[in-house]
């Protein structure tokens, strides 16, 4: 059986980064092939990545909305999306879920794509997904398992509270969880004792804590890909260290 990673964070607290760095440490290790989903409605997980990306699967639910292709049964129509969607690389797989929803929900469609989904990641003996804060997408389309379960935060008390909610929000839709764990990102300096205590008092599982880094924004405002970063780097580094403590902690209990 294979392992599944997710990571979840409200919006600007690097979780999509640390979803690519997830992607990169496990081919360091020589843990692959991996399929990488991006499950957020606001996918960049390629440009992490260095991908480009043409088509996803929320494209493909939509060409169901419409009536699909003449002649094309809906579960065929979908599988032929699903494998035009597929970012292949020698190491890892790249698929986007795309946009959400939106009004209408169609069922059928859901349907077929969930069967889809699930027959793909069994091929995989990793699946790195990165998630949007709601958790929604990843229960109804992707997988009702997961391994290992981080959650980011940056090191303020807003970023904090989002993610004791998304913490509480996997239990509540009964989303089957190995360990989750609580990366603090993109830290200035010392964390704040009483963030470390209100941390504590609320039971999230700290794995660990990823420093600012000024390289990192560097590569972002010239556009390029934050997986290219070097191990030496010290939030790369940092990472690194957390995944291999927690992977590790997983896999002894398997």
């Amino acid at each position: 059986m294979g392992m599944t990673i997710a990571v979840a964070g409200k919006g600007g607290v690097g979780k999509t980064t640390l979803a690519g760095w997830a992607v990169k440490y496990l081919i360091s290790t020589g843990l692959s092939p991996i399929l990488a989903v991006d499950a957020d409605s606001n996918s960049n997980l390629n440009e992490v990545l260095g991908l480009e990306v043409e088509a996803t699967l929320g494209d493909a639910r939509e060409e169901m909305k419409k009536g699909g292709l003449p002649g094309m049964t809906k579960d065929v129509l979908i599988e032929m999306r699903a494998n035009e969607a597929l970012v292949e690389t020698d190491d890892y797989d790249l698929i986007v879920m795309g946009r959400p929803e939106g009004s209408g929900c169609y069922c059928a469609a859901n349907s077929v794509l969930a069967m889809v989904i699930e027959k793909l990641v069994g091929n995989y003996p990793y699946l790195v997904i990165d998630n949007e804060a709601g958790m929604e997408h990843i229960s109804r389309l992707t997988t009702k398992h997961m391994d290992i379960f981080y959650v980011v935060s940056d090191a303020s008390r807003r970023g904090l509270t989002t993610a004791k909610r998304i913490w509480s929000l996997v239990d509540e839709m009964k989303i089957s969880v190995g360990v989750k764990y609580l990366i603090l990102n993109q830290v200035k300096g010392e964390v704040a004792p009483e963030l470390i205590a209100e941390i504590e008092k609320e039971g999230l599982n700290l794995a660990g804590i990823i420093p600012e880094d000024d390289e990192i924004y560097s590569y972002d405002q010239s556009g390029r890909p934050t997986s290219e970063l070097k191990i030496d780097n010290q939030a790369v580094s940092a990472a690194y260290e957390i995944f291999k403590k927690t992977i590790n902690q997983v896999k002894e209990t398997v």
